[in-house]
């Protein structure tokens, strides 16, 4: 008998766009023999299934259920496809763990971790992983721009501490433009950081478990046509190169796969997520840049590329995914 999986997708933030795109790779590679797929729209108005166009069935938050013609339908298994919140901050994870109701993502603790980038980079830090020097601001302090430009060095990146896809991001490298990038970054957050640019080669690579082992894709190698990898570059097609597998040593690739996957152990990850370094040639080091917990699965997204590149299926690797959290 095929077990009913809901797919969720939508969210409450401005990345519910970049779900949509993720549920249409989803929804044409899920294994329709093994899964009942439904799809799940999660939005601020309300949570609905979509059996098909232009119907929407009210979802039951008693138990993540729906009842149409009569018939109440409930679920085995949640496979998650929301960047941003509530489903890539751990919100909607807690309320999956109350209700017993395993899913396909990283838990509540790992989720809120890994969101705010602030604490990300702490935690990694602490754990002897290199990252970039940075502050942290919540809205409403006063910044004088003498507290960022005298600890930190330009050029500088100023975003939300929580959120992802680069909305509301900047490159500053000069006092003058402080003010502009942080009233832009409070747009979409109430916090800030504020953090030193590393040069180097940009890297991004996913990371999932296999049973009791964790698996590395190949590695992707960003080059912007932009000045860095901002929302336009990622999500527009031409404005950046992705060469996967990445053009490095043999070397480079070992560095890049053994913080992945201590990474991936010390925040006790779940499912897929992608992980973004640079590589800065000068100190041999991989700088952890953050982590993605609900990485990106459009067309054009990277997982999808190194899952193509190991050889793969999507079908396969959703099949992996959704037993492993069966499981």
């Amino acid at each position: 008998m095929k077990k009913k999986i809901a797919f969720v997708t939508g969210g409450y933030s401005g990345e519910a766009v970049i779900s949509y795109e993720s549920a249409k790779t989803i929804e044409a590679h899920v294994d329709r023999a093994r899964y009942d797929l439904y799809r799940i729209d999660i939005r601020r108005d309300g949570w609905f299934y979509n059996p098909a166009q232009g119907i929407e069935v009210p979802m039951d938050k008693n138990d993540f259920s729906f009842t149409l013609d009569g018939q109440k339908t409930t679920f085995e298994a949640v496979l998650c496809g929301i960047h941003g919140t509530p489903g890539e901050d751990g919100k909607l994870q807690g309320y999956f763990d109350l209700l017993g109701l395993p899913y396909t993502a990283c838990g509540l603790a790992s989720s809120a971790i890994t969101f705010n980038k602030r604490y990300t980079v702490a935690v990694a830090a602490f754990s002897g992983i290199p990252v970039s020097r940075s502050l942290h601001f919540f809205k409403g302090d006063p910044v004088d721009p003498a507290q960022v430009f005298g600890p930190l060095q330009p050029p500088l990146f100023v975003k939300p501490n929580n959120g992802g896809s680069s909305i509301g991001m900047s490159k500053i490298n000069s006092p003058e433009e402080l003010a502009p990038a942080l009233d832009k970054a409070f747009k979409e957050d109430d916090e800030v950081i504020v953090e030193e640019f590393i040069s180097g080669t940009e890297l991004t690579i996913g990371v999932y478990r296999q049973g009791k082992d964790i698996v590395t894709l190949p590695i992707t190698e960003i080059r912007s046509k932009k000045e860095f990898f901002d929302y336009e570059a990622k999500y527009t097609t031409g404005m950046a190169e992705e060469i996967t597998p990445a053009p490095v040593s043999p070397a480079i690739r070992e560095l890049i796969q053994n913080q992945a996957k201590k990474l991936y152990h010390i925040f006790n990850c779940k499912g897929v997520v992608r992980i973004d370094f640079i590589y800065n040639e000068a100190s041999g080091k991989a700088f952890m840049l953050e982590i993605n917990t609900v990485p990106g699965q459009s067309a054009n997204s990277i997982v999808p590329q190194q899952i193509r590149a190991a050889g793969n299926t999507l079908q396969e690797f959703y099949t992996s995914l959704i037993e492993s959290c069966l499981a």
